[in-house]
């Protein structure tokens, strides 16, 4: 970082971002490559990956991403952060090796209830009777705790998930449908060998195109990585630098898109554990600080909504209803525009049922 790096202002920073995220305007991608693009879609829910989409891309149908997962082009699988992601099926290959080393320090949590259990061999027999027949987590850990009777079951179930590349298999995933969590291997399920370990050289570039300007901080943050730093350096040649209001300092594309910091950006409906809200360290540039920790209480996240590009207010579906709960006070235009937004929403992901759309108030955490 030089003292000529030139500044880039929060709002700056929420126009790059909005605009990589494909919520500046509509794209006219399709799911697969929004999917790609994207470095997949945060999925700890079903329908969350498809509430996304519907946000980002122009003319969006629930059967398009339905279609690429039952086909087997796109899969759920666990990757950064340890949580589930919905990934192309090349990314899942590797991405998941990537991030495996965050896996493998996952253990570490759980290692009193892996006393005298063999992680190499764990694998290997987890492997074996997940390719035999996609399991539940139940009759996994049920069929672990016969070889290792003396380790906790949860844990064993836990280091499974960490050392393998497990994915949900369908019907679980697919709009409309019912289906409990069973796993195999991405490997069995893809049909192909995962990637060896990358280095995360073309990653970071990734992350840049769809999450930047951003730290190498930001990178860890969203990866669940650490000592990226080395990688950055490697690209400072190819890359260009700015900083952030606090000094901290930021890498991008050089040909990456950059609005003006007064670029309109209209309201967007975003389902819940969102990517835009959790890949940054520095998350202002989405949430305002006196929002900071309004969209979830204890382990319920919930779905928000963007006003002016930011972080505004929750919603859900209520019986007949979409109900808006905003933070703060909206002008009437605002309104209309989340209104609108909102019967746009609707028409994509419930087309032919009829909603009303009403406002209601978040009572605010004592």
């Amino acid at each position: 970082m030089t003292k000529t790096d030139p500044v880039l202002g929060t709002r700056a920073l929420n126009r790059a971002t909005l605009d990589r995220q494909l919520l500046l305007k509509r794209s006219h991608l399709t799911a697969r490559a929004a999917v790609e693009h994207l470095l997949g879609l945060q999925a700890q829910n079903v329908k969350p990956p498809y509430y996304a989409l519907a946000a980002r891309l122009d003319g969006f149908r629930t059967e398009a991403l339905s279609t690429l997962m039952a086909d087997r082009e796109v899969v759920r699988i666990v990757t950064m952060r340890s949580t589930i992601h919905t990934h192309t099926a090349d990314d899942a290959l590797t991405l998941r090796p990537l991030v495996q080393a965050a896996r493998d320090r996952e253990l570490t949590n759980f290692r009193k209830g892996l006393v005298g259990v063999d992680l190499d061999r764990l694998a290997a027999v987890a492997r074996d009777l997940v390719e035999a027949e996609p399991r539940t987590m139940k009759q996994l850990r049920e069929a672990l705790l016969e070889e290792w009777p003396d380790a906790d079951p949860q844990s064993l179930a836990i280091a499974a998930r960490c050392r393998l590349p497990l994915v949900q298999v369908t019907p679980r995933g697919l709009w409309g449908q019912s289906g409990q969590v069973a796993l195999t291997t991405a490997e069995h399920w893809l049909g192909r060998p995962a990637e060896p370990v990358p280095a995360p050289d073309a990653t970071v570039l990734r992350y840049l195109a769809a999450f930047g300007p951003a730290s190498v901080k930001d990178m860890q943050t969203w990866s669940g990585l650490t000592r990226l730093r080395e990688a950055f350096e490697r690209l400072r040649p190819r890359l260009l630098t700015f900083r952030d209001e606090h000094g901290v300092e930021l890498f991008d594309l050089p040909d990456a898109p950059r609005p003006a910091a007064d670029t309109p950006a209209p309201p967007r409906f975003l389902p819940e554990f969102d990517n835009l809200l959790l890949s940054h360290a520095d998350r202002t540039r989405v949430i305002p600080a006196e929002y900071r920790g309004r969209s979830w209480v204890g382990n319920m996240v919930y779905a928000t909504f963007l006003v002016d590009g930011f972080l505004a207010g929750v919603w859900r579906l209520e019986e007949e209803s979409l109900v808006i709960e905003p933070f703060g006070k909206l002008t009437r235009a605002q309104r209309d525009e989340v209104t609108e937004e909102g019967a746009r929403m609707l028409a994509t992901m419930h087309p032919g049922t009829s909603y009303d759309i009403r406002f209601g108030t978040v009572v605010r955490p004592s």
